[in-house]
């Protein structure tokens, strides 16, 4: 494979991630007044979108775009949009329900995953779609600016496991006689590549930030733990854009870097670029850039920068629910090492982690191929059966 068809190829892998408006028969549009949708997940309006896991790939399912409250990584209040999914077969609940976090889209709005769901043009609905067909409603989040006002705050562990618990509150909100979600639904999290940090950092968070969801167990994979390590391994690699818009997303969320300051003009105008585009276009603009090539000074150098990447570091509190963890071997964005230490430092903490290596697969591959028995290990979560995990 030539280094463009690898480009290309992991830019496909990074678009992990539908809605004509539909008849009248679902939700109607329900603008709910900010000042009494103070708590997190607080529904603030629902309106009825369809699902397409391919272009005009029709779905027996009701759909709707939702915006709903979270918190910022600072914990001030914001707010978030997203999709919920549930299929139309006369199922009264309580349905499990399952906060699917996406991998990289981009960073424009135009990148949410509640964007292209309409459409049929994003990857990952059609495994989305697969989680519905097994009778599973599933709420995602388009993370915090995307879709809304602001700049998306790009692998921002926080901020996104915040994103990701506060979807799956949203969706129990919709009619129950709808959804046949109630408070007694079992909820998975599930997530790969930014989707395995946003679900991984829900994971962590369960029991202090939203101890209420009837969590059962969380599936995550290819997950970026340690930005520091990813960083490393992608200076001057594959991945080297994806350093700048992980800079970007930092920079959101924590102004006070001044990421400009750092950047040279070429550096400036690339992370202009990637503010307003999505993945599959920033992924190819950018591919074996050096952090040297677009900086003046390297700001992973600097103490705060240091903290704050540091700040989205995985590993430091064990999840209150089993967790299954895969990763593919030959991983050529996230390196498998990665993986293996938060399988450590998850055991170590004492949770329970069922560990998977796909020794023969790569980044796209681990997606892909990992999402079956993932989706198979969360089935079992939500059937009651024990999980003791091989640490």
């Amino acid at each position: 494979m030539s280094v463009r068809h690898r480009v290309l190829a992991a830019a496909a892998a990074l678009t992990l991630t539908a809605a004509l408006p539909t008849a009248a028969t679902a939700v109607a549009s329900e603008e709910a007044p900010a000042a009494a949708a103070s708590a997190p997940g607080d529904l603030l309006s629902a309106a009825p979108t369809s699902f397409h896991p391919l272009p005009l790939q029709p779905t027996n399912t009701d759909a709707w775009h939702i915006e709903y409250r979270s918190k910022t990584a600072k914990g001030a209040p914001n707010t978030v949009s997203g999709t919920v999914v549930v299929p139309k077969d006369g199922r009264k609940g309580p349905r499990p329900l399952v906060t699917y976090a996406v991998g990289t889209v981009g960073m424009g709005d135009q990148c949410a995953p509640s964007a292209g769901f309409p459409y049929g043009t994003t990857v990952e609905a059609t495994l989305i779609n697969q989680a519905v067909q097994r009778g599973w409603a599933v709420a995602v989040t388009d993370y915090e600016g995307l879709g809304t006002p602001g700049d998306h705050t790009y692998t921002v562990g926080r901020a996104e496991g915040q994103a990701v618990l506060d979807a799956a509150r949203a969706a129990l909100r919709l009619p129950a006689d709808r959804t046949g979600l109630t408070k007694e639904s079992p909820v998975g999290i599930m997530g790969y590549s930014q989707g395995g940090q946003a679900s991984s950092w829900a994971a962590e968070l369960h029991d202090s930030y939203a101890p209420e969801l009837n969590v059962k167990g969380t599936a995550t994979g290819g997950v970026p733990a340690d930005l520091m390590e990813v960083a490393k391994f992608n200076d001057g690699n594959l991945g080297a854009g994806l350093i700048l818009m992980a800079a970007a997303g930092h920079d959101t969320a924590y102004p006070e870097l001044k990421l400009d300051s750092y950047l040279n003009q070429q550096g400036k105008n690339y992370v202009s670029f990637m503010r307003k585009n999505c993945v599959a276009i920033n992924a190819i603009s950018a591919p074996f850039k050096r952090i040297a090539d677009v900086t003046t000074t390297n700001p992973l150098e600097a103490p705060d920068w240091k903290a704050a990447l540091g700040a989205s570091k995985l590993g430091t509190h064990a999840p209150d629910h089993p967790v299954y963890l895969y990763h593919g071997g030959l991983d050529e964005l996230i390196p498998y090492k990665v993986g293996q230490q938060l399988r450590a430092d998850w055991c170590e903490a004492g949770a329970k982690v069922q560990w998977r290596s796909h020794p023969l697969l790569e980044h796209i591959g681990g997606v892909t191929v990992g999402a079956f028995p993932a989706m198979d290990w969360l089935n079992d979560r939500f059937a009651g059966k024990p999980s003791s995990g091989n640490c």
